[in-house]
């Protein structure tokens, strides 16, 4: 974890000065302030709070309250010279860790910063673990497609590279995300993920760095943004594409210099943190068009990694599937049931345009439906096993469509189904030819 940084808010210059040298002297790096005002500016990035009681401008009971509602997490130890029980009492009703009371031994303070610091720890590594457990969705696929892709994205997390995960709705880019996080340098750290599609563009920036309270109507006290809750780790920025340009501007200037403002603050505060971005979006057309900034894309893009489509990787859904119905099985205490195998020959045989999101629905409908425990091919959506057989076609529309598929289909050869490639040898939109992809039943079959 490094050297553990420190708070001490302490108006007795002594006391200040002798917890530092306490605590410098154990290998911490220490910041003292002597008022409340001073801890105001001090900022928020510590790993424990050293606060006395009595100030001359506030009390410590007081910033211990501050310390919480702005959420953050580290422990924080009360001191004072004028202890009362009711005192202690409050200070550990709000979460205070420990509360010692005036003169100060040595050996008591360093016993209980290190507590303090091992249980925080531990705290951590258990909300980790039950995360990892409750997000029990990991990666899954065997096809030659998937695997070379999260092994891109292991050798990726080594570094602190920035990744650029591209692919449609559906194929997993927050779970790649997340895998990369787990493997990364930066995986004590959280792990903190923003839907940059889904914040009005106006509540963007206070989403991403904060504000400071007053900073507009509404802003009744200091909230962190997600750049400094991610400090350490990993910030996911899902939908990327979708980010505004003034966005876009303010996320270039932290990329480039690692610091940024919270709304209404004048401090610079400096972060550690690893960006993992996602879209389902042609960033390169974006940039072409002047929608997204190319300085961004290239800020952004340097691992870039595009997961595959399901319909490209066929082989892996009959053990997404299975995977699905026992989950939502166990989570609804259903009896266990399996597919048939006739029934996932048909899955494997549809297209997927919803990708793995649709498939889990599809499963959950079925698991629902379905009052055997041998779920037969009947029970897949009709729309499914009858796809584009239904209704009868021209046998000109038939011959359009069959030379229309083999002109695509021989792009898409030449170009090692790369869709942009093969777009650009056809004079067409990428995202046009995604949808006469789908529309033909054109994928790539497994390797």
């Amino acid at each position: 974890m490094g050297t553990k940084r420190i708070l001490i808010v302490d108006d007795e210059e002594n006391i200040g000065r002798s917890l530092q040298w306490i605590l410098e002297g154990d290998g911490c790096s220490v910041t003292v302030c002597r008022s409340a005002a001073e801890f105001q500016s001090a900022g928020s990035r510590f790993d424990l709070y050293l606060l006395d009681v009595r100030l001359p401008d506030g009390n410590g009971i007081e910033l211990l309250r501050q310390i919480r509602q702005q959420g953050a997490p580290a422990p924080v130890i009360m001191i004072s010279g004028h202890g009362t029980i009711s005192m202690a009492v409050e200070a550990v009703r709000l979460g205070a860790f420990d509360f010692l009371e005036k003169p100060l031994a040595r050996e008591r303070v360093l016993l209980a910063v290190q507590h303090a610091l091992d249980r925080w720890k531990l705290e951590r590594e258990n909300q980790s673990l039950r995360e990892m457990v409750g997000a029990a969705p990991r990666m899954i696929g065997d096809s030659a497609a998937f695997r070379g892709v999260v092994e891109q994205a292991t050798l990726a997390a080594r570094s602190d590279a920035r990744v650029l995960l591209i692919g449609e709705s559906g194929t997993g880019k927050e779970l790649l995300a997340a895998h990369i996080h787990e493997h990364s340098p930066f995986a004590q750290g959280a792990f903190v993920k923003v839907n940059c599609a889904a914040i009005p563009s106006e509540l963007m920036e206070s989403e991403l760095f904060g504000h400071e309270k007053g900073s507009f109507t509404g802003a009744t006290g200091l909230r962190r943004g997600k750049f400094e809750l991610a400090d350490g780790g990993t910030l996911f920025l899902d939908e990327v594409g979708d980010l505004q340009q003034a966005s876009q501007a303010k996320l270039l200037r932290v990329l480039q210099e690692g610091e940024f403002h919270r709304v209404g603050g004048e401090k610079a505060i400096r972060v550690s943190v690893r960006v993992v971005a996602a879209t389902n979006r042609n960033l390169e057309e974006m940039v072409e068009k002047e929608k997204f900034r190319e300085d961004l894309y290239y800020r952004l893009s340097v691992v870039p990694i595009r997961l595959p489509a399901l319909r490209e990787r066929p082989s892996d859904v009959r053990a997404l599937a299975a995977y699905f119905l026992d989950e939502f099985c166990t989570r609804n205490n259903f009896r266990r049931k399996c597919l048939e195998d006739e029934t996932c020959a048909v899955l494997e045989q549809y297209a997927w345009p919803g990708n793995a999101r649709e498939l889990r629905n599809a499963i959950e409908r079925m698991a629902i439906l379905c009052q055997s425990d041998s779920i037969p091919v009947a029970a897949v959506p009709a729309e499914m096993r009858i796809g584009r057989a239904a209704g009868a076609r021209s046998s000109l529309q038939e011959a359009r469509e069959c030379a229309e598929r083999e002109h695509i289909l021989r792009a898409l050869e030449q170009a090692n189904w790369n869709v942009s490639g093969a777009a650009r040898t056809l004079g067409m939109e990428r995202t046009n030819l995604h949808k006469r992809m789908r529309s033909l039943g054109l994928r790539r079959e497994a390797v």
